[in-house]
């Protein structure tokens, strides 16, 4: 099979960076196009979206279309995530009825915002969904936008319900990714607030594997051929870790104690308590050597101690995570 041409939208971000890095390291790929977006003006940021959507469908050979821009955390109000449905409205209104070489799609979606308030862990794809805040509303609808289109497209499309990322080179200006933040914390000399109990469990996976997941998974679904069905799948290690656990984690890869507050905040509700997770789907995707969680720790905080470029990407108004 011909190298497709790959966009990246949110190259500027955790998950897209990464993809970014990985894909243009690769010996027999052609690397990656980073879309350059200037989010902080929607006309403008669809325009150069559009331009780069049509650039990558346009030539004669395969593509992908990597979706990996998001602005939001579980806090985030409702008028965000409606801005940022309206911008991926009107991209892919406009590139609609674009001719197109055949092409694949990833949207990177969250499976801890959309099974928040779902029933009986771990879940996998065949759970309902039961977002609790805005931030898992607005995936779901996001996730619906991007299977409309690939249905009218004719394009093949992976929606990628991602569990708790950690790793070097989070955006350390977004209020989540609890191994960076303790850390930084820590760095910075200042305490650490929780605000939820520490019993509060997640499914946490290394950068280095979700990526490789992600792209493993591109690869199977191109290789059943023509466009079929959408394919959902969730990205997770298996690996769970309470609160609890990433705080002494933490501690042991630092070799010093956390200063740890605990508080109150209204957004603790939208919080699910239990979000481990499983996947039924493309189960081959899952067999492989996760990092330990312990190890990843300990590789986040060497990097951010170190600081070095990637290990403590602070973002800036053109990149989206």
């Amino acid at each position: 099979m011909t190298n497709p041409t790959t966009l990246v939208v949110g190259a500027g971000g955790f998950l897209g960076g990464a993809v970014v890095r990985s894909l243009d390291a690769g010996a027999d790929a052609p690397g990656a196009v980073a879309a350059r977006v200037p989010w902080d003006d929607q006309d403008a940021a669809v325009q150069a979206l559009v331009d780069a959507v049509r650039s990558v469908r346009s030539g004669p050979t395969p593509w992908r279309l990597l979706w990996c821009a998001g602005t939001g955390v579980v806090a985030t109000g409702a008028d965000v995530f409606e801005q940022e449905r309206r911008l991926i409205g009107r991209v892919l209104d406009a590139t609609r009825g674009d001719d197109s070489a055949p092409g694949t799609v990833f949207f990177a979606s969250s499976a801890g915002a959309v099974y928040a308030g779902s029933d009986a862990p771990p879940f996998d794809e065949d759970t309902e969904p039961a977002p609790l805040a805005p931030y898992g509303h607005a995936k779901l609808a996001e996730e619906q936008q991007f299977r409309d289109w690939a249905e009218h497209t004719g394009s093949r499309l992976v929606v990628g319900r991602i569990s708790n990322l950690y790793g070097p080179g989070a955006n350390l200006r977004k209020p989540q990714g609890l191994v960076s933040q303790l850390t930084l914390a820590h760095l910075e000399g200042r305490p650490s607030s929780i605000y939820v109990p520490m019993s509060t469990t997640r499914d946490y996976l290394y950068i280095d594997d979700a990526v490789a997941m992600v792209l493993q998974t591109l690869d199977l679904v191109e290789r059943q051929g023509a466009a079929a069905d959408p394919v959902t799948k969730i990205l997770a290690s298996g690996q769970p870790a309470t609160i609890a656990d990433v705080i002494a984690a933490v501690e042991e890869a630092l070799g010093a104690d956390l200063d740890i507050v605990h508080g109150v905040d209204p957004s603790a509700t939208f919080h699910g308590l239990d979000l481990r997770m499983r996947s039924a789907v493309l189960p081959e995707v899952d067999d492989r050597s996760f990092v330990p969680f312990r190890q990843g720790v300990g590789r986040t905080v060497q990097a951010m101690r170190s600081g070095r470029p990637d290990a403590a990407a602070h973002g800036s108004p053109d990149t989206q995570q």
